[in-house]
């Protein structure tokens, strides 16, 4: 399964589970996969910003990698995120990764460029690293410090074929969509477009035009369900829908403490054994946890989908 230009829907970005030591918990990995699927997701990326791939040696990278492709067994496409500061890395895990049966890969931009034609220039050389891999474009300026227009966009789409994707995060970015949409209808090569910055956008992403969603929100049944009520013409019911999650989009959006937000939900949904993050990551308080579980509670009183 090869990733290409129609993927859309929901592509739940999974996070890494480790058990309390910090050691990798595989088979709550495997638990989070078939939970993810049972949700709806139509893909999973593995190994993105949020799945915490800058601590994890590359042997851990690849066997994490290896074991839920292998769990996932085909039924979805599988994303796995190779952007490192160098191309040996890079390559290194593109190759295990596809050798494993990804469906292709993603790379976001090293900090520090600047300047089109550098940004251009280096995304270039990435793709060549990567080989035959399909892969995506992680625009997401306000961790990288990377501004890419819409124009570089389209650019690159015109003239690389295995770039089918672009995850759409910047923000705010709902005009960007609309200009690389829009100069697709002109003729530029169509990508497809996910969304991401934690679902906060999710409406209007899709509603501006993007094929769906990749975030690893902790409810990703709720996205799911949100896409479809828009693509059915009930924009007031999934409008209602997605209003009910924000206050635990919102908390888990907050820069440094959001990962460990969304892993105490999972945990709290039975979906991993441990929120844990590999050190260093920040713990959360005691105050911190009571202001979430009282956002939990309230959400699932009035959304049966989240059952804690």
């Amino acid at each position: 399964m090869m990733l290409d230009t129609s993927a859309a829907g929901v592509f739940v970005i999974a996070p890494t589970p480790f058990a309390d030591d910090g050691a990798l918990d595989l088979d709550s990995a495997a638990r989070m996969t078939e939970a993810f699927l049972e949700a709806g997701a139509t893909g999973l990326t593995l190994l993105g910003i949020m799945g915490e791939a800058p601590k994890l040696d590359a042997e851990e990278s690849l066997r994490f990698a290896q074991h839920v492709i292998t769990r996932v067994g085909g039924r979805v496409p599988v994303i796995v995120g190779v952007s490192a500061p160098g191309f040996a890395a890079m390559r290194s895990l593109a190759r295990g990764a596809m050798d494993a049966g990804a469906a292709g890969v993603m790379i976001a931009p090293t900090a520090g460029l600047r300047g089109d034609e550098a940004v251009l220039t280096y995304l270039r050389q990435a793709s060549q690293v990567v080989g035959d891999a399909p892969w995506v474009l992680q625009d997401y300026p306000q961790l990288t410090g990377v501004a890419i227009s819409a124009g570089m966009v389209t650019t690159l789409a015109n003239e690389d074929a295995r770039l089918v994707m672009l995850k759409a995060e910047d923000h705010p970015g709902l005009d960007k969509l609309s200009a690389i949409r829009a100069a697709e209808a002109k003729g530029a090569r169509r990508l497809a477009i996910l969304g991401g910055n934690g679902g906060i956008f999710l409406p209007q992403e899709i509603e501006r035009g993007a094929d769906g969603i990749m975030t690893g929100y902790a409810v990703p049944e709720m996205l799911v369900r949100v896409r479809e009520l828009i693509l059915q013409g009930e924009r007031e019911a999934a409008h209602d829908l997605f209003d009910l999650h924000l206050p635990l989009i919102r908390y888990e959006l907050q820069p440094g403490l959001g990962l460990a937000v969304r892993k105490h939900a999972l945990m709290r949904r039975g979906i991993i054994a441990s929120a844990a993050l590999r050190n260093p990551g920040p713990k959360l308080t005691p105050a911190t946890l009571a202001e979430v579980e009282f956002i939990l509670a309230r959400l699932a009183r009035r959304d049966p989908t989240l059952r804690l």
